[in-house]
Protein backbone atom coordinates (compact mmCIF):
# COMPACT_ATOMS: atom_id res chain seq x y z
CA UNK A 1 0.00 0.00 0.00
CA UNK A 2 1.22 3.47 -0.89
CA UNK A 3 2.15 6.04 1.99
CA UNK A 4 -1.17 8.10 2.32
CA UNK A 5 -1.81 11.52 2.67
CA UNK A 6 -2.44 12.75 6.39
CA UNK A 7 -5.24 14.36 7.42
CA UNK A 8 -4.22 17.95 8.82
CA UNK A 9 -3.95 18.95 12.90
CA UNK A 10 -3.22 22.84 13.85
CA UNK A 11 -1.82 22.43 17.48
CA UNK A 12 -0.19 24.80 19.38
CA UNK A 13 0.69 27.01 16.61
CA UNK A 14 2.47 24.07 14.79
CA UNK A 15 0.87 22.82 11.67
CA UNK A 16 1.19 18.71 12.24
CA UNK A 17 0.60 15.42 10.21
CA UNK A 18 -2.03 12.86 12.06
CA UNK A 19 -1.69 9.42 11.77
CA UNK A 20 -5.42 9.25 12.49
CA UNK A 21 -8.64 9.99 10.31
CA UNK A 22 -11.30 11.16 12.83
CA UNK A 23 -13.70 11.93 10.18
CA UNK A 24 -14.47 7.98 9.63
CA UNK A 25 -15.61 7.94 13.71
CA UNK A 26 -17.88 10.89 12.18
CA UNK A 27 -19.32 8.88 9.31
CA UNK A 28 -20.11 5.65 11.31
CA UNK A 29 -21.64 7.43 13.99
CA UNK A 30 -23.91 9.17 11.60
CA UNK A 31 -24.39 5.86 10.13
CA UNK A 32 -23.33 7.59 6.61
CA UNK A 33 -20.97 5.97 4.10
CA UNK A 34 -20.10 8.55 1.60
CA UNK A 35 -17.66 7.31 -1.56
CA UNK A 36 -15.15 9.86 -2.16
CA UNK A 37 -13.20 10.05 -5.53
CA UNK A 38 -9.59 8.80 -4.54
CA UNK A 39 -7.80 11.55 -6.58
CA UNK A 40 -4.52 9.86 -6.00
CA UNK A 41 -3.15 6.44 -5.18
CA UNK A 42 -2.16 7.90 -2.01
CA UNK A 43 -5.39 9.38 -1.17
CA UNK A 44 -7.63 6.57 -1.55
CA UNK A 45 -9.84 7.77 1.59
CA UNK A 46 -10.55 10.86 -1.53
CA UNK A 47 -10.18 13.31 1.30
CA UNK A 48 -8.14 15.55 3.39
CA UNK A 49 -9.44 17.12 6.28
CA UNK A 50 -8.15 19.98 8.68
CA UNK A 51 -8.58 19.66 12.34
CA UNK A 52 -7.41 22.20 15.05
CA UNK A 53 -7.64 21.76 18.78
CA UNK A 54 -8.54 25.06 19.99
CA UNK A 55 -9.53 25.24 23.98
CA UNK A 56 -8.53 21.76 24.59
CA UNK A 57 -11.57 21.08 21.45
CA UNK A 58 -11.08 19.47 18.35
CA UNK A 59 -12.85 21.04 15.39
CA UNK A 60 -13.14 20.30 11.78
CA UNK A 61 -12.08 23.94 9.69
CA UNK A 62 -11.71 22.67 6.49
CA UNK A 63 -12.02 19.89 4.14
CA UNK A 64 -11.64 18.93 0.29
CA UNK A 65 -12.82 16.00 -0.97
CA UNK A 66 -15.37 15.19 -4.66
CA UNK A 67 -17.57 12.43 -4.50
CA UNK A 68 -17.69 9.88 -6.96
CA UNK A 69 -20.44 12.03 -9.19
CA UNK A 70 -17.79 15.05 -9.31
CA UNK A 71 -19.58 17.31 -6.96
CA UNK A 72 -17.75 19.10 -4.66
CA UNK A 73 -17.48 18.49 -0.72
CA UNK A 74 -16.72 21.20 2.23
CA UNK A 75 -17.50 21.85 5.96
CA UNK A 76 -20.46 23.30 4.53
CA UNK A 77 -21.90 20.88 2.86
CA UNK A 78 -20.54 17.76 5.61
CA UNK A 79 -22.29 19.73 8.06
CA UNK A 80 -24.89 22.80 6.77
CA UNK A 81 -25.14 24.41 10.39
CA UNK A 82 -21.50 24.70 10.97
CA UNK A 83 -19.91 25.71 7.54
CA UNK A 84 -16.90 27.50 8.93
CA UNK A 85 -16.21 24.96 11.62
CA UNK A 86 -17.67 22.05 13.50
CA UNK A 87 -16.73 20.82 16.93
CA UNK A 88 -15.84 17.18 16.72
CA UNK A 89 -18.29 15.72 19.94
CA UNK A 90 -19.05 12.52 17.82
CA UNK A 91 -14.84 11.51 18.56
CA UNK A 92 -12.97 9.77 21.13
CA UNK A 93 -10.01 8.32 20.50
CA UNK A 94 -6.41 9.19 20.37
CA UNK A 95 -4.86 10.97 17.72
CA UNK A 96 -1.25 10.11 17.15
CA UNK A 97 0.98 13.13 15.42
CA UNK A 98 4.75 11.79 14.58
CA UNK A 99 7.64 13.81 15.17
CA UNK A 100 11.01 13.51 14.85
CA UNK A 101 13.07 11.62 12.41
CA UNK A 102 11.91 8.28 10.35
CA UNK A 103 13.42 5.47 12.05
CA UNK A 104 11.90 3.09 9.46
CA UNK A 105 10.25 4.07 6.40
CA UNK A 106 7.00 3.13 5.26
CA UNK A 107 5.88 -0.42 6.95
CA UNK A 108 2.20 -1.02 6.29
CA UNK A 109 1.16 2.34 5.24
CA UNK A 110 3.19 4.95 7.91
CA UNK A 111 6.62 5.15 8.38
CA UNK A 112 8.26 5.54 12.07
CA UNK A 113 9.12 8.30 13.57
CA UNK A 114 11.28 9.04 16.89
CA UNK A 115 8.39 9.68 18.73
CA UNK A 116 4.18 10.53 18.48
CA UNK A 117 2.72 13.08 20.45
CA UNK A 118 -0.28 10.91 21.53
CA UNK A 119 -3.40 13.75 22.32
CA UNK A 120 -6.34 11.73 23.83
CA UNK A 121 -9.66 12.79 23.15
CA UNK A 122 -13.21 11.99 24.89
CA UNK A 123 -16.60 13.33 22.99
CA UNK A 124 -14.44 16.08 21.25
CA UNK A 125 -12.36 17.25 24.41
CA UNK A 126 -8.23 16.60 24.94
CA UNK A 127 -8.16 14.52 28.26
CA UNK A 128 -4.05 14.29 28.40
CA UNK A 129 -0.94 14.13 26.16
CA UNK A 130 2.07 11.85 26.34
CA UNK A 131 4.65 11.08 23.93
CA UNK A 132 5.23 7.95 22.73
CA UNK A 133 9.03 7.42 21.98
CA UNK A 134 9.74 5.05 19.14
CA UNK A 135 12.21 2.51 18.55
CA UNK A 136 13.50 0.15 15.08
CA UNK A 137 12.16 -2.74 15.22
CA UNK A 138 14.54 -5.90 15.43
CA UNK A 139 14.18 -7.68 11.89
CA UNK A 140 13.43 -11.52 12.31
CA UNK A 141 13.45 -13.90 9.46
CA UNK A 142 10.18 -14.43 10.28
CA UNK A 143 8.99 -10.50 9.89
CA UNK A 144 7.75 -11.46 6.17
CA UNK A 145 5.25 -13.81 7.44
CA UNK A 146 3.29 -12.09 9.59
CA UNK A 147 -0.52 -12.01 9.28
CA UNK A 148 -2.84 -8.72 8.63
CA UNK A 149 -3.73 -9.36 12.66
CA UNK A 150 0.07 -10.11 13.85
CA UNK A 151 1.27 -6.34 11.40
CA UNK A 152 -1.65 -4.45 13.40
CA UNK A 153 -0.70 -5.35 16.73
CA UNK A 154 3.11 -4.74 16.05
CA UNK A 155 2.48 -1.43 13.96
CA UNK A 156 -0.84 0.32 15.98
CA UNK A 157 -1.72 3.59 14.21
Amino acid sequence: MCVQYSEILFYEGEKMWMGNEPLASYFAYAGIKPVFYPRSTALYRGYIGTWEIVGQRLYLIQFEGSLMDGREVNVGTLFPDHPGRVFAHWYTGTISLPQGEILEPCVFGRPTYEQDLLINIEKGVVTNTEVRVNQVRAQSSSDEHLSYDELANEFPF
